[in-house]
């Protein structure tokens, strides 16, 4: 610690190792915005969700809602972690309007940040140069996990202590040769 100043809070910490998380997921190209940021924070918080599970859930998000352009996937992916964390798992009204009243924090703070949510906005600038327009969403990518994250904590800050740092700190190494190559041939 360096004299005279604080280290950030645990949750602080936290928000930025899940930001950093989804960052690399996505600009390893192992993963788009939406699985990104649910991944980062399912795996990084415990939320227990499988992978496969988590794939389905999110595949409709990537690039602005199944490339419709609209809400950007990473928002929609912090979305499901907010109901994955903050949800009841029961139909009921106080729990809907809790996750709810989060997602709008989240839309409003990315919002804040960025100057939109929309997916085609964000991109606007950066859609004709492939590795600015990565580079970007990577970024954004990181930027909803880590807001998602202190969202979360705040409302459950007993998931803190239980974090896995170990998987968060962890690198992810870049997607193999073969696997671009046979998701560059798949239909």
């Amino acid at each position: 610690m360096i004299p005279g100043r604080q280290e950030p809070a645990p949750a602080v910490q936290l928000s930025r190792l899940v930001q950093a998380k989804a960052q690399a997921l996505f600009a390893s190209g192992r993963m788009l915005c939406a699985p990104a940021v649910l991944t980062a924070l399912n795996r990084g918080l415990g939320g227990g969700l499988d992978q496969a599970a988590l794939h389905n859930l999110a595949a409709g998000l990537v690039n602005g809602l199944g490339g419709a352009g609209c809400l950007c996937g990473a928002v929609g992916g912090g979305c499901l972690a907010l109901g994955l964390f903050l949800g009841n798992g029961k139909p009921d009204g106080r729990a809907a309007r809790r996750v709810a009243a989060a997602g709008r924090e989240l839309h409003h703070a990315f919002r804040a940040a960025r100057g939109s949510t929309c997916c085609r906005v964000l991109t606007q600038k950066v859609k004709h140069d492939r590795k600015a327009h990565r580079a970007q969403c990577a970024e954004l990518s990181g930027l909803a996990a880590g807001l998602a994250c202190r969202i979360i904590i705040a409302r459950r800050p007993g998931l803190a202590p239980r974090a896995d740092l170990a998987y968060l700190r962890r690198g992810e190494p870049p997607k193999s040769g073969l696997a671009r190559l046979a998701a560059a041939v798949a239909p």
